[in-house]
């Protein structure tokens, strides 16, 4: 008998959603995105543009291993440090991840072009 279907790998995914101090454990295929199949599974997380744009989605990954090419909203740096959008992230190994807030991540990311007191008077772009 031959297999007609391609043989997909799934990973388990143990999330920590921080901010309500609740843990969930969801199956996830290594072609699907881990936040659409967490919601199919009944796990509500959140997310708010599902575009991998912004970091309302954002964790901290604490084991295991993602793909996330469409992660826009985040820089190679954060991606470096461990950091994942789960709208946009494909498995690669079983994995632990931990929710973050959304503006630790946007601080992380462009804080240090925000609010350190270089501007005087409106932004550079209105300099004629």
């Amino acid at each position: 008998m031959q297999l007609t279907e391609s043989m997909t790998r799934s990973y388990t995914v143990k999330i920590y959603y921080r901010q309500k101090g609740e843990r969930y454990v969801v199956r996830v295929p290594e072609d699907r995105y881990i936040l659409h199949s967490a919601e199919n599974q009944g796990v509500e997380l959140p997310f708010s543009c599902r575009n991998g744009a912004c970091t309302t989605c954002a964790v901290r990954i604490k084991s295991g291993e993602v793909y996330q090419p469409e992660a826009m909203g985040l820089s190679p740096e954060l991606r470096e440090r461990g950091y994942a959008l789960l709208c946009v992230s494909y498995p690669r190994s079983d994995l632990e991840v931990e929710t973050q807030d959304e503006d630790e991540v946007y601080e992380l990311q462009f804080g240090r072009y925000f609010g350190k007191g270089k501007i005087k008077a409106g932004l550079p772009l209105d300099d004629d």
